[in-house]
């Protein structure tokens, strides 16, 4: 990957415009209306980094059938080759890069018909510019991206009118090391298409632990125990910037380099690892390399002066990952070690670069990560789920916004840009890409209106899908809320014991919630982003684990999509819903809403003849859509409390605002799915009165002419 030397590569060469090539090629002379062109832009300049576009600026200006002009930055990339092991052999997936790099740009056509298009690269050379190439848009059978209703902008449509109303979860982290890998991914979002679900939140902002596109990843720590071993290179401890390395000091000290990543390996290939060290004390340093049959030491050299080392290796036909890799002193003193590397022996990609200790935090993407955030929305495209992207490192921004007139706000909202540019350059042509989320759970108090405002402004400027944003804090917030650059309206919640009675009726909360989320995003989509039973110290609740029946979870899911969010309340807890395989209960769900669209109707008025039942729906002059619910079948009552409820029996709903008219009444099963009962009704005037069949925890209606 040509990213992780950034020290060692120098910014780009000097030759004359006349001389450099830009070259664009699309992968394919036609593509269907909402899907990806893929087009491969070749650049003949080697660039410190290739993420900056303050240093290269490529982009595709795109003619429209329609004779508009889009202009779309491009994105500079590192693609691999995958394999998908049984976790038998401890590891799921197995990554290598391909080559070193390359420059893409990715487009979904909107308009069917014949377009061109050409690639512009300006940095600080001058402005070159391909040639122009032509494919054509041909219709197909996709609906367009997410976004607000035109009718009613309180709920999702896609581009083409068709309503969405997001029924889905959290799969926050993913990663080899988590209960979610990649592989596990791409089974849950089966698993979920099959039930109906079609909406999922996913994190690329994970940091070491899971997926981050944009966060240390480090072969010499994690997030959770800095050690304080990355110094500045010995005489440069004074420069504003000085370049760093690794140092180790005491008698026989050793750390093992263990990337967050596991390194993968070709069999049955050469390999060399290098690097260099400075000693004072020690007499030699001492390699350990499983696959170098063992140690090998380097004498140091004198005081003051750097030592290369090398060591060449061949793996054997089943070796897929790098073995142990530790590095000692021997003897006693210190040690600055610089510039580990791991590659080919005929050259290639470096495979350690997250040994780079020099490697900016910020402003760099990790290529990995992209990588496995290409197959998650490759799976989201075909199982029909559409996702909501929770994409910046929270940590690495929110400190610089405590102050929104020093040049650390300045500089968050400039990182924030160049990262939300190449979100939108390599994903934002999937129509499964639902949402960007600027920050998970990030403090309500900091002063964000100002970035919010201009990170918004300038995806608006370069997204030319127009996806929508939204955010979220650790306590809710109504100004982020009410944010005009804000299109989605969200709070995050979690029921625990403190919370007394609201710790034991699941439907009261979600009511409460929507109402705050319907105040302060009156009209806008709202989702109620994560939600669970937590401990007092937002853990996962032992009694959600006693939950084997997930009757908490059947009750938010049915109350959140008649209490007037734009979505189901989304769980947080996704392993254990795993572990459960409670995706069955989103089925009954999706087949109730399926031919539903909450745009034309507004707030249910009826009444239940027995007023401690709770009644939630929506309806319009000709129809009604509801669910009624036994508040004796809050998941405490039944978990905790052991009890079962009664059968309900001579219960009659009075539904008011109804036109004239025959009406077909189907009650719905909430459980397994099936119509429990059909019946006609008819109304002259005034209240149409319908008996509801047996139940005992909830039932759902349909009511239409």
């Amino acid at each position: 990957m040509l990213f992780i030397c950034l020290a060692t590569i120098s910014f780009c060469t000097q030759d004359s415009i006349a001389q450099r090539k830009l070259e664009i090629q699309p992968s394919a002379a036609k593509v269907g209306k909402y899907e990806k062109l893929e087009l491969l832009i070749k650049v003949d300049t080697i660039y410190d980094n290739p993420f900056d576009p303050d240093q290269v600026d490529l982009t595709i200006t795109l003619k429209t059938p329609d004779n508009k002009q889009i202009v779309l930055p491009a994105f500079y990339c590192q693609d691999y080759e995958r394999r998908k092991f049984d976790r038998q052999r401890g590891r799921a997936n197995w990554y290598y890069p391909i080559d070193t790099g390359s420059w893409k740009a990715r487009f979904a056509p909107a308009r069917t018909g014949t377009y061109s298009t050409a690639a512009a690269l300006r940095d600080k050379s001058g402005t070159i510019h391909s040639q122009t190439v032509k494919f054509d848009c041909t219709p197909s059978s996709k609906k367009g991206f997410i976004r607000a209703g035109r009718k009613n902008p309180r709920f999702f449509e896609f581009t083409e009118g068709t309503p969405f109303f997001a029924i889905g979860q959290n799969l926050a982290f993913i990663g080899e090391g988590q209960y979610v890998n990649l592989t596990k991914a791409e089974q849950i979002f089966e698993k979920l298409s099959r039930n109906g679900a079609n909406f999922l939140r996913i994190w690329t902002c994970c940091q070491d632990w899971a997926m981050a596109i944009e966060a240390k990843k480090s072969a010499w720590d994690r997030s959770w125990s800095r050690r304080k071993i990355i110094v500045p290179i010995p005489g440069s401890e004074d420069d504003p910037s000085p370049r760093k390395c690794v140092k180790l000091e005491g008698d026989g000290a050793s750390i093992e380099v263990s990337p967050s990543h596991p390194v993968a390996l070709r069999p049955g290939t050469s390999y060399v690892l290098t690097g260099q060290f400075m000693a004072d004390g020690p007499t030699a340093l001492r390699v350990n390399l499983s696959h170098a049959n063992g140690q090998q030491t380097f004498d140091v050299a004198p005081k003051g002066k750097w030592q290369k080392f090398k060591i060449e290796f061949s793996t054997g036909q089943n070796d897929f990952f790098l073995g142990r890799l530790a590095i000692s002193l021997v003897g006693s003193g210190s040690v600055w070690l610089d510039n580990l590397s791991l590659k080919e022996t005929a050259g290639g990609a470096e495979l350690l670069w997250e040994a780079n200790v020099n490697r900016p935090i910020r402003g760099v993407y990790n290529q990995l990560d992209c990588f496995m955030l290409d197959k998650l929305i490759e799976s989201a495209e075909q199982n029909g789920i559409y996702l909501m992207l929770c994409l910046i490192t929270r940590d690495l921004y929110m400190n610089s916004l405590s102050d929104e007139k020093s040049p650390e706000y300045q500089q968050a909202i400039n990182d924030a840009k160049k990262f939300m540019r190449y979100a939108v350059a390599r994903w934002g042509y999937s129509t499964n890409v639902a949402a960007w989320e600027y920050f998970n759970e990030i403090d309500p108090g900091k002063p964000t209106d100002r970035f919010y405002a201009e990170v918004g402004e300038y995806l608006e400027q370069i997204d030319p899908y127009n996806h929508l944003r939204t955010t979220s804090t650790w306590h809710p917030s109504a100004r982020d809320c009410r944010h005009p650059d804000i299109d989605i309206g969200q709070l995050h919640h979690y029921m625990r014991p403190v919370e007394k009675e609201n710790y034991k009726d699941e439907v009261t909360v979600i009511i409460e919630k929507t109402k705050f989320l319907r105040e302060h995003s009156p009209n806008k989509p709202a989702l109620i982003g994560e939600f669970g039973l937590a401990t007092p110290k937002w853990g996962l609740s032992d009694d959600m684990k006693q939950d084997t029946e997930a009757v908490h979870f059947h009750n938010s899911l049915w109350a959140s999509a008649f209490a007037g969010t734009s979505g189901t309340a989304m769980f947080w807890w996704w392993d254990q819903l795993d572990r459960q395989d409670a995706y069955s209960h989103y089925k009954p769900l999706a087949d109730f809403l399926a031919d539903i669209s909450f745009a034309a109707l507004r707030e249910l008025k009826a009444d239940a003849s027995d007023n401690q039942l709770r009644l939630l729906g929506y309806q319009a002059n000709d129809r009604a859509y509801f669910w009624l619910f036994n508040p004796k079948a809050a998941w405490s009552s039944i978990v905790i409390e052991k009890n079962q409820p009664a059968e309900i029996k001579d219960l009659t709903i009075s539904v008011r605002d109804l036109q004239p008219g025959s009406y077909t009444v189907e009650w719905w099963n909430t459980h397994n799915g099936s119509i429990i009962k059909k019946q006609r009704a008819s109304l002259n005037e005034g209240t149409l009165k319908i008996n509801v069949p047996l139940f005992n925890r909830d039932i759902a209606c349909k009511i239409r002419p």
